[in-house]
């Protein structure tokens, strides 16, 4: 468990984490986190494989509830609602809530189709809604400009990039409050990891953003807030430039110099 003056504290935040722990059977994961999120910031959660990084991002929109015998404890309050409530409508949540993963994962259907497949879920058929939601989700996610004309072509056709990229216009096209990434560079290449860096830091104008990721560079370049995960706990929460530039934790130093991970 961190010392409290090593976690920051937020004024209003969007998400409200509060003594968090997470169960695999007796296992337990998460230890205790309590931190918060800022609005229309990116925060990057980071630490060595195995820390519980990932396992926190998904408890913000109960992804964990489908790996069989995870159990949480402790409070997470999304705009001052408890999203750990078994009554919660996990749908919904996850539509606040939109999620990209490491490993791009399109629909075998069209561009237009994997942009518009949350508002049918929604039941909304209007085409002249659809098409203003793929023109301006796609515009957001830096991919108009490349598929407007190929936008009736499987989506498995696109390069792994623009994959990516097209899986983030999926998320934003419901207008998520939150966009969860979980190492959403970890399989492209360096052109195509700075056109996501760039897109992460325009769409937090419009959205709050949290990011796991292995890579130091990428967190410091990114995002406003960083929080240090280590063995399931949380060990320090700052702003990012004080976090890679003055660590308050020792363990947090080390890691960031390269001593362990």
């Amino acid at each position: 468990m961190a010392d409290d003056k090593l976690i920051m504290q937020i004024e209003n935040p969007v998400a409200d984490i509060r003594d968090l722990r997470l169960y695999y059977g007796d296992a337990e994961a998460l230890h205790g986190v309590t931190m918060q999120v800022p609005r229309q910031q990116v925060t990057a959660l980071i630490g060595p494989s195995g820390c519980g990084k990932s396992t926190l991002l998904r408890c913000l929109n109960r992804m964990n509830d489908l790996i069989d015998g995870v159990r949480v404890t402790g409070s997470i309050r999304l705009d001052g609602e408890e999203i750990t409530d078994p009554a919660l409508d996990v749908i919904e949540l996850r539509r606040r809530v939109g999620m990209v993963f490491q490993k791009s994962n399109p629909f075998p259907k069209s561009v237009y189709e994997n942009v518009v497949y949350g508002l049918r879920i929604a039941g909304i058929s209007k085409r002249s809604v659809l098409d203003e939601t793929v023109e301006r989700s796609l515009a957001n996610a830096g991919l108009w400009d490349e598929v407007k004309d190929r936008l009736n072509e499987s989506a498995l056709s696109l390069s792994g990039g623009q994959m990516q990229r097209l899986c983030i216009a999926r998320a934003i096209a419901v207008n998520p409050e939150i966009i969860l990434m979980d190492e959403p560079c970890s399989a492209l290449d360096p052109r195509s990891t700075a056109r996501i860096e760039e897109l992460m830091v325009e769409l937090r104008r419009q959205y709050t953003i949290v990011i796991v990721t292995h890579n130091m560079q990428q967190a410091s370049r990114v995002s406003d807030g960083t929080a240090f995960l280590f063995e399931g706990n949380l060990i320090e929460y700052g702003p990012t430039r004080r976090v890679f530039t003055n660590p308050l934790s020792k363990q947090t130093e080390d890691y960031i110099t390269g001593r362990f991970g």
